[in-house]
């Protein structure tokens, strides 16, 4: 009878850390902590790039930062056949924090790096010659743990604000949905149980607004359920007043699995340079030659 308890527990909390795992989250227990300021170029990078980044108050961009570093020390981000700076990588990280931003002590368990190919690629991941449709894609098989992803798609997400797509932060919604063990549009591990069946009936509904040309959806999430997950979560976080007014059952639902209330959010392009006179952009009032440019400018002269 004690042999067939301690059984019991053990199968208890083995399940437990299971499911621990696959929610993705941390539980306290980070490996690898930022010990490190965050860099002055990775904060312009995300000022004059990330509006996301930009919509926040000066705690929340300091909790992005932290992100940021955080995914960018247990993710590799690779060059194939291009070179890539720390902007490349900046970019890269915002994108993956973008979609979780909404939950705390929270990281991708299911990826290790992200190779970054120069622009569109084939299912043979030439990136010459015809057939070249692919702009990013999430690894499976031997590829398990990476994702693949265009540089060029990279950078135009964050550059046009104004078309609902962005390749990078659609490829990590993929792998929030496939956390569960399935990349099929219906993310489990995010997605409480009561909302699963009006979220299924509203991607039903929804697909056949763009089979019918009845919708400003991409076309492209009419593919399937999976792709309408996240070609919709793309159009949430890029232009997400259009979404709630448009959509406004989608975007309810699109807000609880992502914990965000993204129509709130002054989103607005950074198009003032920082030179070394302005502003410092981390809301300090001084000037960013005074603050956190002080660095940057003494290592120049």
């Amino acid at each position: 009878m004690l042999a067939i308890l301690v059984f019991l527990v053990i199968l208890i909390c083995v399940v437990v850390f299971n499911r621990s795992k696959n929610k993705g989250t941390l539980n306290g227990s980070t490996k690898k902590v930022p010990k490190k300021d965050f860099p002055v170029t990775w904060r312009l990078v995300l000022e004059q790039n990330v509006i996301f980044y930009t919509a926040l108050i000066s705690s929340e961009k300091k909790e992005f930062e932290y992100k940021v570093q955080e995914f960018l020390l247990y993710c590799r981000i690779t060059g194939i056949r291009t070179s890539i700076d720390d902007a490349d990588k900046v970019l890269v990280a915002a994108s993956a924090v973008i979609p979780i931003f909404g939950f705390k002590n929270w990281r991708y368990t299911n990826i290790n790096e992200v190779l970054i190919y120069p622009n569109s690629f084939n299912r043979d991941f030439e990136t010459e010659g015809e057939d070249r449709r692919i702009l990013g894609m999430v690894g499976n098989g031997y590829l398990e743990g990476k994702m693949i992803l265009s540089k060029e798609a990279l950078w135009h997400g964050f550059k046009n604000e104004s078309d609902k797509k962005n390749t990078a932060i659609h490829e990590f919604v993929h792998l929030l949905d496939k956390l569960d063990g399935a990349i099929d549009g219906i993310p489990s591990v995010l997605l409480e149980k009561q909302y699963a069946i009006p979220w299924l009936d509203l991607i039903n509904k929804k697909i056949d607004e763009i089979y019918e040309g009845a919708s400003d959806i991409n076309p492209y999430g009419g593919t399937n359920k999976a792709e309408f997950f996240s070609v919709t979560s793309e159009y949430f976080f890029e232009r997400p007043k259009l979404l709630a007014k448009k959509h406004p059952e989608l975007y309810a639902l699109l807000e609880k699995i992502f914990n965000q209330e993204m129509d709130e959010k002054a989103l607005e392009k950074n198009t003032v340079s920082i030179g070394r006179n302005s502003k410092c952009p981390c809301n300090s009032g001084e000037k960013f030659k005074k603050c956190c440019g002080f660095v940057h400018y003494n290592l120049k002269s």
